[in-house]
């Protein structure tokens, strides 16, 4: 059981957990032991998850999260099957946790007359500048 906060938790057997060699250094050991996590949650077909995160959780645009909706981790940072066991659901569970909270709606504001005042006054320095740079020629 994976818990996200006092109302959402994912059960154990909504996660898809594989063991693969990790690549990098290691020695010997790299090649006879599977230490390597890759974790897999399936968001669209979650049913533990509320409507509206799931909705937030599918519209990130994050490349872990394939086309089905399934989002996939892959945890090979240390030297323990069960260290990367846990980096994995601790990184599943931030991603879930950052689509509970709705983000919050942008208000539209509008320039204050002083900006506006300033850009344009700077907007005439700009163009005394460049014109003193022109060399004019009178007939």
């Amino acid at each position: 059981m994976l818990t996200i906060d006092d109302n959402v938790t994912i059960p154990d057997d909504e996660l898809v957990e594989r063991f693969v060699r990790a690549t990098g250094p290691g020695g010997q050991n790299v090649n006879k032991v599977a230490t390597a996590v890759e974790l897999r949650f399936d968001i669209a077909r979650s049913p533990s998850l509320p409507e509206a995160v799931r909705d937030r959780l599918l519209a990130k645009r994050d490349r872990r999260l394939t086309l089905e909706g399934v989002f996939v981790i892959s945890a090979q940072r240390f030297r323990t099957q069960d260290r990367n066991r846990q980096d994995a659901r601790d990184r599943l569970a931030a991603f879930v946790a950052s689509g509970l909270r709705a983000p919050t709606p942008r208000i539209a504001t509008k320039p204050t007359r002083a900006s506006r005042q300033r850009r344009l006054n700077d907007k005439r320095g700009r163009s005394t500048i460049k014109q003193g740079r022109t060399q004019r020629e009178w007939d």
